[in-house]
């Protein structure tokens, strides 16, 4: 009997793949615990369109991510901290400060765990910082230490 996996079932396949499975194993097993569906003609066509418009979504996801690299790159964010000699500050700016000043600063909603600092900023000066916005978009963003 063909069935439509609903989860992710181990040993057997993932979610929304159709395959081949024993009447036994289909009805006691997976429809009793609501782990898949026959593979019916209709239950085939709502699986066709649940995959076209999730295919459609994932493509203005990415869209929403590019137009939003592109406004990140333009604008640069400014965080004051207080430093002593030598522009040396007195800890070092996270990525919750960052995403702050960028929501107050530009209207720009970020979530701090998207930030990637690759060495701690802990100096006043200018610096680049990575976005990830989407697995496949990666914005860069200024960001401007200075004495507060």
């Amino acid at each position: 009997m063909k069935v439509i996996l609903l989860q992710d079932v181990r040993s057997l396949g993932k979610k929304d793949e159709i395959v081949e499975v024993s009447d036994g194993y289909a009805k006691n097993f997976l429809f009793g615990k609501k782990l898949a569906l026959e593979a019916t003609s209709k239950n085939l066509n709502d699986l066709k369109l649940k995959k076209a418009n999730d295919e459609k979504v994932a493509q203005m996801n990415l869209q929403k991510a590019k137009e939003l690299s592109e406004i990140i790159e333009q604008k640069e964010v400014v965080v004051s901290l207080k430093a002593g000699k030598d522009g040396k500050t007195f800890g070092s700016v996270s990525s919750k400060e960052i995403a702050e000043e960028a929501r107050k600063q530009c209207d720009i909603e970020i979530d701090k765990k998207k930030i990637i600092i690759s060495e701690p900023i802990k100096a006043i000066g200018t610096y680049t910082v990575s976005v990830k916005l989407h697995p496949e978009v990666t914005a860069r963003m200024k960001v401007k230490v200075m004495e507060a």
